[in-house]
Protein backbone atom coordinates (compact mmCIF):
# COMPACT_ATOMS: atom_id res chain seq x y z
CA UNK A 1 0.00 0.00 0.00
CA UNK A 2 1.34 3.69 -1.04
CA UNK A 3 1.09 5.81 2.03
CA UNK A 4 2.47 9.51 1.19
CA UNK A 5 2.19 12.06 4.74
CA UNK A 6 1.74 15.73 3.51
CA UNK A 7 3.08 18.19 6.13
CA UNK A 8 1.87 21.34 6.34
CA UNK A 9 3.53 23.84 8.63
CA UNK A 10 1.63 26.85 9.22
CA UNK A 11 1.76 30.00 10.89
CA UNK A 12 -0.96 28.79 13.61
CA UNK A 13 -0.73 25.26 13.19
CA UNK A 14 1.22 22.39 12.50
CA UNK A 15 -0.75 19.29 10.49
CA UNK A 16 -0.04 16.58 8.30
CA UNK A 17 -2.28 14.35 6.19
CA UNK A 18 -1.97 10.91 5.43
CA UNK A 19 -3.01 9.86 1.94
CA UNK A 20 -3.59 5.92 1.63
CA UNK A 21 -3.63 4.82 -2.35
CA UNK A 22 -4.54 8.70 -3.53
CA UNK A 23 -7.11 8.73 -0.88
CA UNK A 24 -7.06 10.91 2.16
CA UNK A 25 -7.05 8.72 5.17
CA UNK A 26 -6.58 11.26 8.42
CA UNK A 27 -5.86 14.47 9.24
CA UNK A 28 -3.25 14.95 12.55
CA UNK A 29 -3.17 18.19 14.30
CA UNK A 30 1.02 18.00 16.04
CA UNK A 31 1.58 19.00 19.28
CA UNK A 32 4.92 20.92 17.69
CA UNK A 33 7.08 20.66 15.03
CA UNK A 34 9.64 18.67 16.76
CA UNK A 35 12.35 15.96 15.06
CA UNK A 36 10.36 13.55 17.91
CA UNK A 37 6.86 14.40 17.04
CA UNK A 38 7.59 13.61 13.22
CA UNK A 39 9.65 10.20 14.25
CA UNK A 40 6.04 9.07 16.53
CA UNK A 41 3.82 9.90 13.35
CA UNK A 42 6.16 8.31 10.95
CA UNK A 43 6.73 5.17 13.42
CA UNK A 44 2.98 4.90 13.45
CA UNK A 45 1.91 5.19 9.95
CA UNK A 46 5.08 4.49 7.82
CA UNK A 47 5.26 6.46 4.72
CA UNK A 48 6.34 5.68 1.58
CA UNK A 49 6.40 9.09 0.34
CA UNK A 50 6.45 12.49 2.52
CA UNK A 51 6.05 15.99 1.26
CA UNK A 52 6.38 19.29 3.22
CA UNK A 53 4.94 23.10 2.97
CA UNK A 54 6.11 25.22 5.43
CA UNK A 55 5.67 29.29 5.58
CA UNK A 56 7.65 29.56 8.91
CA UNK A 57 11.36 28.75 9.90
CA UNK A 58 11.35 25.30 10.33
CA UNK A 59 14.61 23.45 11.93
CA UNK A 60 16.08 22.41 8.79
CA UNK A 61 16.66 18.91 11.14
CA UNK A 62 13.32 18.39 10.12
CA UNK A 63 14.19 17.60 5.96
CA UNK A 64 17.40 15.65 6.86
CA UNK A 65 15.04 13.37 9.19
CA UNK A 66 12.13 12.80 6.38
CA UNK A 67 14.75 12.13 3.69
CA UNK A 68 16.18 9.59 5.59
CA UNK A 69 12.80 7.51 5.72
CA UNK A 70 11.37 7.96 1.98
CA UNK A 71 11.34 9.87 -0.98
CA UNK A 72 11.32 13.39 0.04
CA UNK A 73 10.24 16.82 -1.17
CA UNK A 74 10.18 20.58 -0.01
CA UNK A 75 7.73 22.66 -1.58
CA UNK A 76 10.11 25.63 -3.02
CA UNK A 77 11.30 27.41 -5.97
CA UNK A 78 12.19 23.70 -8.48
CA UNK A 79 8.94 21.87 -7.11
CA UNK A 80 7.35 20.96 -10.80
CA UNK A 81 4.14 22.17 -10.86
CA UNK A 82 1.25 22.02 -12.93
CA UNK A 83 0.73 25.18 -13.33
CA UNK A 84 3.19 28.18 -14.72
CA UNK A 85 3.95 31.47 -12.58
CA UNK A 86 4.23 34.59 -14.57
CA UNK A 87 4.61 36.82 -11.99
CA UNK A 88 7.30 39.23 -10.06
CA UNK A 89 9.82 37.25 -7.98
CA UNK A 90 8.06 33.44 -8.16
CA UNK A 91 10.29 32.20 -5.59
CA UNK A 92 8.92 34.43 -2.92
CA UNK A 93 4.92 32.30 -3.39
CA UNK A 94 4.23 30.55 -0.17
CA UNK A 95 3.97 27.33 -0.24
CA UNK A 96 0.70 27.34 1.46
CA UNK A 97 -0.35 28.98 -2.22
CA UNK A 98 1.47 26.86 -4.53
CA UNK A 99 -0.47 23.95 -2.85
CA UNK A 100 -3.83 26.02 -3.29
CA UNK A 101 -3.24 26.36 -6.97
CA UNK A 102 -1.74 23.05 -7.09
CA UNK A 103 -5.44 21.78 -5.87
CA UNK A 104 -7.49 24.27 -8.30
CA UNK A 105 -5.52 23.03 -11.35
CA UNK A 106 -5.69 19.66 -10.49
CA UNK A 107 -10.05 19.78 -9.60
CA UNK A 108 -11.16 22.35 -12.54
CA UNK A 109 -8.12 21.96 -15.42
CA UNK A 110 -8.86 24.94 -17.81
CA UNK A 111 -10.98 27.19 -15.92
CA UNK A 112 -10.40 30.46 -14.46
CA UNK A 113 -10.21 29.67 -10.40
CA UNK A 114 -10.38 32.24 -7.30
CA UNK A 115 -9.35 29.90 -4.30
CA UNK A 116 -9.33 31.49 -0.79
CA UNK A 117 -7.45 30.39 2.05
CA UNK A 118 -8.98 31.55 5.45
CA UNK A 119 -6.39 31.22 8.07
CA UNK A 120 -3.86 33.69 9.77
CA UNK A 121 -4.22 35.57 6.81
CA UNK A 122 -6.62 35.48 3.89
CA UNK A 123 -5.08 35.10 0.64
CA UNK A 124 -6.56 35.56 -2.69
CA UNK A 125 -5.25 33.30 -5.51
CA UNK A 126 -6.13 33.74 -9.14
CA UNK A 127 -5.27 30.90 -11.64
CA UNK A 128 -6.47 31.29 -15.71
CA UNK A 129 -7.78 28.86 -17.48
CA UNK A 130 -4.54 28.57 -19.18
CA UNK A 131 -3.06 27.64 -15.79
CA UNK A 132 -1.22 30.93 -15.11
CA UNK A 133 -1.21 31.32 -11.05
CA UNK A 134 -1.59 35.78 -11.85
CA UNK A 135 -1.88 36.52 -8.37
CA UNK A 136 -4.08 38.26 -5.92
CA UNK A 137 -3.90 39.84 -2.31
CA UNK A 138 -3.50 38.93 1.06
CA UNK A 139 -5.53 40.73 4.03
CA UNK A 140 -5.85 40.29 7.81
CA UNK A 141 -7.46 36.85 9.08
CA UNK A 142 -10.10 36.51 11.83
CA UNK A 143 -7.82 36.35 14.78
CA UNK A 144 -5.26 38.82 13.36
CA UNK A 145 -8.51 40.76 13.30
CA UNK A 146 -9.26 40.54 16.66
CA UNK A 147 -5.98 40.06 18.45
CA UNK A 148 -4.92 44.07 16.75
CA UNK A 149 -8.70 45.48 18.16
CA UNK A 150 -7.27 44.14 21.55
CA UNK A 151 -3.57 45.09 21.51
CA UNK A 152 -4.11 48.50 19.80
CA UNK A 153 -6.49 49.62 22.64
CA UNK A 154 -6.82 50.29 25.85
CA UNK A 155 -10.53 48.55 26.56
CA UNK A 156 -11.36 46.09 24.06
CA UNK A 157 -11.27 42.75 25.28
CA UNK A 158 -9.97 39.59 23.21
CA UNK A 159 -12.84 37.57 22.28
CA UNK A 160 -13.01 34.00 21.38
CA UNK A 161 -15.11 33.76 17.94
CA UNK A 162 -18.53 32.06 17.83
CA UNK A 163 -20.85 31.29 14.80
CA UNK A 164 -24.19 32.50 17.06
CA UNK A 165 -24.52 36.86 16.73
CA UNK A 166 -26.81 39.32 15.57
CA UNK A 167 -25.60 41.81 12.72
CA UNK A 168 -26.36 44.51 15.60
CA UNK A 169 -24.05 43.62 18.45
CA UNK A 170 -25.44 44.66 21.37
CA UNK A 171 -22.31 44.60 23.93
CA UNK A 172 -19.25 44.49 23.13
CA UNK A 173 -18.38 40.85 22.35
CA UNK A 174 -21.21 40.90 19.91
CA UNK A 175 -20.12 44.12 18.44
CA UNK A 176 -16.93 42.57 17.94
CA UNK A 177 -18.02 39.51 15.98
CA UNK A 178 -19.89 41.37 13.95
CA UNK A 179 -17.33 43.86 12.82
CA UNK A 180 -14.97 41.05 12.19
CA UNK A 181 -16.95 38.41 10.77
CA UNK A 182 -19.26 40.35 8.85
CA UNK A 183 -16.57 42.67 7.60
CA UNK A 184 -14.65 39.73 6.95
CA UNK A 185 -17.32 38.45 4.55
CA UNK A 186 -18.27 41.84 3.15
CA UNK A 187 -14.53 41.95 2.15
CA UNK A 188 -14.71 38.48 0.27
CA UNK A 189 -17.96 39.03 -1.30
CA UNK A 190 -17.01 42.45 -2.97
CA UNK A 191 -13.17 40.97 -4.28
CA UNK A 192 -15.24 38.23 -5.66
CA UNK A 193 -17.50 40.80 -7.17
CA UNK A 194 -15.06 42.80 -9.09
CA UNK A 195 -13.35 39.61 -10.25
CA UNK A 196 -16.60 38.43 -11.47
CA UNK A 197 -16.76 41.82 -13.30
CA UNK A 198 -13.37 41.19 -14.88
CA UNK A 199 -13.74 37.02 -15.84
CA UNK A 200 -17.45 36.44 -15.71
CA UNK A 201 -17.06 33.02 -15.09
CA UNK A 202 -14.75 31.46 -12.58
CA UNK A 203 -15.26 29.27 -9.78
CA UNK A 204 -14.63 29.93 -6.33
CA UNK A 205 -12.78 27.71 -3.92
CA UNK A 206 -12.81 28.19 0.19
CA UNK A 207 -10.53 26.63 2.32
CA UNK A 208 -8.68 27.26 5.73
CA UNK A 209 -9.60 26.76 9.27
CA UNK A 210 -12.33 29.70 9.49
CA UNK A 211 -14.50 28.30 6.60
CA UNK A 212 -17.06 27.53 8.55
CA UNK A 213 -18.01 31.06 9.81
CA UNK A 214 -18.39 32.86 6.52
CA UNK A 215 -19.47 29.84 4.06
CA UNK A 216 -23.50 30.73 5.04
CA UNK A 217 -22.92 34.52 4.98
CA UNK A 218 -21.14 34.57 1.50
CA UNK A 219 -23.70 35.48 -1.90
CA UNK A 220 -21.95 33.33 -4.88
CA UNK A 221 -22.03 29.65 -5.02
CA UNK A 222 -18.61 28.48 -3.84
CA UNK A 223 -16.93 24.99 -3.34
CA UNK A 224 -15.68 24.48 0.42
CA UNK A 225 -13.00 21.92 1.51
CA UNK A 226 -11.17 21.94 4.48
CA UNK A 227 -8.44 20.17 3.33
CA UNK A 228 -7.78 21.70 -0.05
CA UNK A 229 -3.95 22.65 0.49
CA UNK A 230 -3.33 18.33 1.38
CA UNK A 231 -4.72 17.67 -1.90
CA UNK A 232 -2.77 20.08 -3.78
CA UNK A 233 0.56 18.79 -1.75
CA UNK A 234 -0.59 15.04 -2.94
CA UNK A 235 -0.78 16.06 -6.18
CA UNK A 236 2.24 17.96 -6.14
CA UNK A 237 4.33 15.13 -4.63
CA UNK A 238 3.01 12.45 -6.99
CA UNK A 239 4.39 14.96 -9.81
CA UNK A 240 7.62 15.66 -8.17
CA UNK A 241 8.40 11.91 -6.81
Amino acid sequence: MSTTICFDFGNSRYKAAIFKNGQLDEIVVLEDASIQTLKNLVEQWKPTKTILSSVVHHDKAIESFLETIAPFHLIGPHTQLNFSTPVGKPETIGADRIALCAAAVHMYPNQHTLAISLGTCITYNFINNSHEFLGGSISPGMQMRFKSMHEQTALLPLIKPTKDFPLVGYDTKTNLLSGVVWGMAAEINGIIEAYEAKYSNFNVLLTGGDLSYFVPRLKKRIFADPNLIFKGLYAISETNQ
